[in-house]
């Protein structure tokens, strides 16, 4: 019995959330491969063979895995799939986007999200948006899982010294070509690795009291940036701040939530968080039922006063 992890990175290094894949990895049981499918990889396939519990680096180099296009990750990861009884995915946004491909190309079902291994076959994940856990077994010869990566430790990025193997890369599919990327730069930490998320809803009014309000206390907790689905579709901030169901998924020490209501959808991608501090002006507002503290104040008034103190 092996697992096949397939790595997230940027051709250079490995993405925090292959540690956790990795981890869960482990727990199915027997030995754990990983797969760098890249362009010019060679450093991020070296970083991979040094994850502890990694027996076997994978290394596919090519044109066609430069930019990770889920069609040709799901094509190598297919072409690389036979004596694999587990095949392990993030449950981030690229790996949502293959693994449902890799699932449907060998004709087996996908086991989305997975919270917890209970053994080789039987897993845990959420359903009715966190509210009710499903444990699922499978019978199929080869799992497809996404694993949820705030629910697994990471596993040491040092230590160990994997062997290295060349295998061919897939060609370029012609369903879908690579045409250009808008990467997004921020100082500050990654929303789902962050140890301390400062949050904002649509009770904040507009882009500019969002910046206003939540970035000088983000900067003094050197603090992720978080969203509620509202105040993104609003426009106060960037897609890719937004936490929730249909957002990213975090579990800090510590979730400032200011002026969010706590939608369903919301606090079932923050409700591992380890402690919740809540603000909002609505003492009946459903966060504070997840809130390990709770403040009922205007949040114009509350957080330059935090902010001040700290």
């Amino acid at each position: 019995m092996t697992s096949l992890v397939i790595a997230e990175h940027d051709n250079v290094s490995i993405k925090a959330a292959t540690l956790n894949a990795v981890t869960a990895a482990v727990q199915c049981g027997g030995d754990v491969h990983v797969l760098v499918a890249g362009n010019q990889a060679q450093a991020a396939a070296a970083a991979a063979a040094q994850i502890a519990g990694v027996s076997k680096v994978l290394h596919a180099d090519g044109e066609a895995l430069a930019h990770s296009l889920a069609e040709n990750v799901a094509a190598q990861v297919v072409g690389l799939a036979a004596g694999y009884s587990h095949i392990v995915f993030p449950a981030t946004a690229s790996g949502k986007n293959a693994a449902p491909r890799v699932a449907a190309l060998l004709d087996v079902a996908q086991i989305s999200d997975v919270t917890q291994v209970v053994s080789a076959d039987t897993f845990e994940r959420p359903i009715y948006a966190g509210n009710a856990i499903a444990t699922v077994q499978s019978a199929d010869s080869v799992k497809v899982l996404t694993v949820r990566a705030t629910n697994f430790d990471a596993a040491s990025a040092t230590g160990a010294n994997a062997a290295i193997e060349s295998v061919p890369a897939v060609a370029a599919s012609a369903l879908s070509t690579f045409v250009g990327s808008e990467i997004a730069k921020n100082d500050r930490p990654e929303l789902t690795a962050a140890k301390i998320v400062v949050s904002g809803g649509r009770a904040l009014g507009s882009a500019e009291k969002f910046n206003e309000m939540l970035v000088p206390l983000a900067d003094k907790l050197n603090a992720a940036i978080g969203a509620s689905r509202a105040a993104v579709d609003a426009g106060y901030a960037a897609n890719d701040l937004q936490v929730g169901q249909t957002g990213k998924i975090v579990a800090p020490q510590l979730y400032i939530a200011v002026g969010i209501s706590g939608a369903i959808q919301h606090l079932a991608g923050m409700k591992d968080s380890k402690v919740i501090v809540a603000i909002n002006k609505d003492p009946d507002a459903p966060i504070f039922s997840v809130a390990d503290y709770g403040l009922v104040a205007d949040l114009f008034d509350a957080i330059p006063e935090l902010t001040k103190s700290l």
